[in-house]
């Protein structure tokens, strides 16, 4: 990690007006681009200011999604952790279960403002990119339910291995593009979808399921997810009277850890922790997704962040058990945030991961996705050495019902 820099007076009131965290963000896209990106930048601002527009959101996220998403208590992981620990430490284990919300994962929450905003703006299509399928699903759910036309851009090996979500998408009514460049993965449908939007910028708003991209979407979608860590702060008030001491969360693009981190920011005793897919191991060149861990700064899908590259400037092809977080970079206020050490960066690999999923299932009764997985492997090392009266809340963004196949593939199972 680089030398820690100045510590701002305030971490949340980020980008500055050119879309930059610091040194990350900004916007690098193709001149055509550029007029509907100050376009977007103008709509949201006005729709920040308008409380017709935050009621109309917050009446969808709380009567179509299902919010808020409960706080779980998962008390068996707790004792099971507490049994291998040291006398008086085992911390106690909470879940933010929006792996409950409709369509089985976080992403919801910011396609329903976007798709307000593109609404707003007079847009009459909507394109999205999706690797795990979650955020496609989500797009097709809120295009379904505002009649508009969708099409979401999936890489070819995660439409292969993400099934169940496929056909979802296609029920709602979407068209999904199998992108066989590159890998054909997250990487490559972001890179198709972005080319798509250059020839159709008038009729067309490009649903981002991440906090990348160019400005304003970094800041956008994190500001839409930040309902998670909202909810949480008044949650743990009410359960344990007091903040949380640890928050940790998987990070791909990095949507939900934002989610939950960015409340929580300016107050200096909770920990956060963002965890990478560690994949086969970091030391491997292309056998992991840790960008924070194993990259170096550089620009990708319109913003600068730290990305995954060879010493060319090449980017790297990630890989992930999760087709969720094999994207070789990550949202540039993690960057950000990773430079000034404000939140710790880890990883978890293939084999932590799949652990935890069948441990989760085994001891709660709840099938993570795989992508949360990598946050309860963190959990799983963590929890046991801190003090057993610290309170970790883990952020559960999505079920697993998508992920069921590629498992069962892996511990063996024949159907």
């Amino acid at each position: 990690m680089n030398t820690p820099l100045t510590r701002p007076n305030t971490y949340r009131s980020g980008p500055d007006a050119a879309g930059k965290f610091g040194g990350f963000g900004g916007r690098y896209v193709a001149e055509t681009l550029m007029p509907l990106i100050l376009e977007v930048e103008k709509a949201y601002a006005a729709a920040k200011k308008d409380p017709a527009f935050d009621a109309e959101w917050r009446r969808l996220l709380t009567h179509y999604v299902g919010r808020p998403s409960p706080l779980w208590f998962a008390e068996r992981v707790t004792g099971h952790l507490r049994a291998q620990a040291a006398p008086g430490l085992g911390a106690k284990v909470y879940f933010k279960r929006d792996e409950l919300n409709h369509t089985g994962a976080h992403k919801i929450n910011a396609v329903l403002g976007q798709i307000l905003l593109a609404k707003r703006m007079g847009k009459k299509r909507i394109i999205a990119e999706t690797g795990a399928g979650q955020h496609g699903v989500a797009t097709a759910t809120a295009c379904a339910l505002f009649d508009l036309p969708c099409t979401v851009f999936m890489g070819a090996v995660d439409v292969a291995r993400q099934q169940p979500n496929v056909f979802r998408m296609k029920l709602l009514g979407a068209e999904v593009v199998a992108v066989e460049s590159g890998a054909a993965t997250l990487k490559d449908a972001m890179n198709e979808a972005l080319r798509h939007w250059v020839a159709h910028v008038e009729d067309t708003y490009y649903c981002i399921g991440t906090v990348a991209g160019p400005h304003p979407y970094p800041a956008m979608v994190r500001d839409f997810q930040s309902v998670i860590g909202e909810e949480v702060r008044a949650q743990m008030m009410e359960a344990e009277g007091r903040l949380p001491d640890v928050l940790v969360a998987a990070i791909g693009g990095g949507s939900n850890a934002m989610g939950l981190f960015h409340p929580f920011l300016d107050d200096a005793g909770v920990r956060m922790f963002g965890v990478e897919a560690g994949g086969h191991g970091i030391e491997t060149v292309t056998g992991h997704a840790a960008s924070l861990t194993g990259g170096r700064p550089g620009v990708l899908h319109g913003n600068r962040t730290y990305l995954l590259q060879d010493e060319n400037g090449q980017i790297l092809e990630g890989h992930s058990i999760s087709a969720g977080l094999d994207y070789p970079g990550v949202g540039p206020e993690h960057a950000w945030l990773h430079e000034l050490g404000r939140v710790e960066y880890v990883n978890a690999t293939d084999e932590e991961a799949l652990s935890a999923f069948q441990l989760c299932a085994r001891l709660e009764g709840i099938i993570p996705a795989l992508e949360p997985a990598h946050a309860l492997a963190h959990v799983l090392k963590l929890a046991p050495t801190l003090p057993a009266e610290t309170l970790i809340v883990m952020n559960m963004c999505g079920r697993g019902d998508k992920d069921i196949f590629t498992v069962a593939k892996l511990l063996g199972e024949k159907f």
